[in-house]
């Protein structure tokens, strides 16, 4: 992996991801989890620029940063350079990321803070006027619509006429897979067993291909990734029978880093020994190591989910800056400011082409040698998906489909 300054941040990002993934499946049990990381992370990370004392401590420790290893400028470098390369043009995707600050108008901003979050995060700051709700939640709304190309729509719910500042973070993410299924194969109509035991019937992509594939036996789980264009990949864990507890308590980066490079180094070959029989997870020759094609089964689906992250994060540390004890003097030093809303709310397709169904499906037609399988892997029950850029080590999306059918 090449070394750039993101990747003195990614570590911590990850840890980040799944403390604050753990903290959601257990306040969600039996939902479908949808963030993206990276965008809390940026936005957190932006906001430290103006908080000064605990507030500011609370921040960079809740994001995984020993402050006194790393230096604060080394963090702000860090994400500047990663917001910089995730909103480069690639070639087969499209990712734009923002975080904007909407504060109360009659509040004078500190000009070096506002230079800051410009310069680094490329933040915009607009000021509002909180005293007409309606219209102010309609004019928050609106530009996250817009900036998301319409996929995010109403993240603020129920703003506050007292609201000084409301702290909004987006990520819109398009690509199309290295090897897309074809629309012409999908199941229309497939059992999918929720974890309560009732079955749901949804749409199942499938196709056999070369993939990275593995069996984590110590966590009793099967790995596959897949590839988008554009320098990003997807992976797609799926627990044995009663496993899942065990395997969203084990996520870590290290776990993540395990996964990549067992996958980089052998393929297709398995992450620990030999193909093991899991629950979901189906194979032709017990025994045979994944080197041959491998059959998918993975539902398309669309599912999404929204967060009111000033409830979740001070139970992560991050308390200051949700409550009095706020210290945001970095931004205005003639008022007192707290943040009243860190909404955050994320949309996935999973879809034959990529992540967004295109209009244009188009028919692979490959002579090649498709002998039996080597190993089949359905993904018919409750599975996690990690969406990951490359280049920067970053988590773009994190999530649990629990219900592929439910939006």
């Amino acid at each position: 992996m090449k070394s750039n300054p993101a990747s003195q941040v990614a570590p911590s990002n990850t840890k980040f991801a799944f403390f604050l993934y753990q903290r959601l499946a257990q306040e969600s049990p039996g939902q479908n989890i949808l963030f993206s990381p990276v965008s809390i992370s940026t936005s957190l990370a932006m906001l430290s620029l103006g908080a000064r004392s605990a507030t500011k401590t609370q921040i960079l420790r809740s994001l995984g940063f020993n402050i006194t290893h790393m230096l604060e400028p080394t963090i702000h470098m860090g994400f500047e350079y990663l917001v910089r390369s995730l909103n480069e043009c690639h070639k087969g995707r499209d990712l734009r990321m923002g975080s904007v600050l909407f504060i109360r108008k009659e509040l004078q901003l500190q000009a070096r803070f506002l230079d800051r979050v410009k310069k680094l995060y490329g933040t915009k700051v607009f000021s509002e006027d909180f005293s007409n709700t309606v219209t102010a939640q309609a004019q928050i709304n609106s530009y996250v619509e817009k900036e998301t190309r319409g996929k995010v729509v109403d993240v603020i719910q129920d703003l506050d006429s007292q609201t000084a500042m409301v702290l909004v973070n987006h990520i819109f993410f398009k690509a199309n897979w290295t090897q897309p299924f074809s629309a012409a194969n999908t199941n229309k109509s497939f059992p999918f067993l929720l974890s309560k035991g009732t079955t749901v019937h949804v749409p199942m992509m499938h196709q056999t291909e070369l993939f990275a594939f593995g069996v984590d036996r110590e966590l009793g789980c099967s790995v596959l990734q897949m590839d988008y264009r554009g320098d990003a990949t997807a992976f797609f864990v799926l627990p044995g029978k009663g496993k899942m507890r065990q395997l969203e308590r084990s996520l870590s980066a290290r776990r993540l880093r395990k996964w990549s490079r067992s996958l980089q180094k052998n393929g297709n070959r398995l992450l620990e020994g030999e193909l093991a029989h899991l629950g979901g997870s189906e194979t032709d020759q017990p025994g045979a190591l994944g080197l041959g094609w491998i059959k998918v089964l993975i539902p398309k689906f669309s599912i999404s989910a929204s967060y009111n992250l000033e409830t979740i994060l001070p139970k992560m540390g991050i308390r200051d800056a949700f409550n009095s004890n706020a210290d945001f003097s970095g931004i205005t030093k003639t008022h007192f400011l707290q943040v009243s809303k860190a909404a955050h709310k994320a949309v996935l397709d999973v879809s034959e082409e990529g992540t967004e169904a295109a209009a244009a499906t188009t028919t692979k037609l490959i002579v090649r040698s498709r002998d039996t399988p080597s190993s089949v892997i359905a993904f018919k029950e409750p599975f996690l998906i990690l969406l990951l850029d490359k280049n920067t080590e970053s988590i773009l999306f994190l999530g649990k489909v629990e219900n592929p059918s439910k939006m």
